[in-house]
């Protein structure tokens, strides 16, 4: 496998999109205005019960799922045979355009904040720890109920744009290591970000989120450190 991304390439790539994407933040906040809907409290893992462990790694902007691969049944995510040697899955949704852009110009920044448009899925396969794949991230660890953890790969699994066949229907190269990008069914809009599908995914295991009003990672990782421990705090502010 690739090495994970922590060179000057791979951290140059990141920082463009983290640089790029706060112009979209600004023009999402803008345009978005959400109401809230109940919670469904469906729990996390409980005491001495077996759980599964998942991560959610934040990359400025958005963040990505962390599974370990060993963790999902094969037919449960058919696109898992793409990863043979991964240890570990990351998995990030958003926009099609912004997503596969590592440095993207101010209309698909502008499309990307305020269109509805197609989305993807960017799958990364890693091995070894969380913490030493994502180094310069803010990392949180969450313990879910073992169908919590069924209900969320089913909405991961669920999210791919499938073929007759029901083959994911792969778009090229992901954006660092051992990556790709998946078409999703799924359309990307303001009031359907980045945040809010990973919310909506977290919502579905069974913790207690709000997707319409998670519009910022930071609120996002905010809320899901009242379930789980962090890995890694977020980096100073440059």
């Amino acid at each position: 496998m690739n090495s994970p991304p922590q060179n000057p390439g791979q951290r140059g790539i990141i920082a463009n999109i983290r640089r790029n994407s706060s112009l979209a933040r600004v023009l999402v906040l803008v345009v978005l205005t959400a109401c809230a809907s109940p919670a469904q409290e469906l729990g996390a893992a409980r005491e001495n019960e077996t759980g599964k462990t998942i991560y959610l790694v934040s990359h400025g902007w958005h963040a990505g799922i962390v599974i370990r691969r060993a963790d999902v049944p094969v037919e449960a995510w058919p696109e898992l045979a793409d990863f043979p040697d991964a240890e570990y899955l990351e998995t990030g949704w958003g926009d099609k355009d912004y997503y596969q852009t590592p440095d993207p110009h101010f209309g698909i920044v502008l499309k990307a904040g305020l269109l509805p448009t197609a989305s993807v899925l960017h799958i990364v396969g890693f091995n070894g720890a969380v913490e030493e794949y994502f180094p310069h991230s803010e990392i949180i660890r969450l313990e879910l109920a073992a169908d919590g953890f069924a209900r969320l790969i089913a909405y991961i699994a669920g999210s791919y744009a499938r073929d007759a066949r029901g083959t994911g229907r792969r778009l090229g190269p992901g954006l660092y290591g051992d990556s790709r990008f998946y078409l999703s069914h799924e359309t990307y809009h303001a009031f359907n970000t980045c945040n809010v599908w990973t919310a909506r995914g977290l919502r579905v295991a069974g913790l207690d989120f709000t997707p319409a009003t998670t519009l910022t990672v930071a609120r996002l990782m905010k809320r899901a450190g009242k379930f789980g421990s962090i890995v890694s705090p977020a980096p100073p502010a440059p």
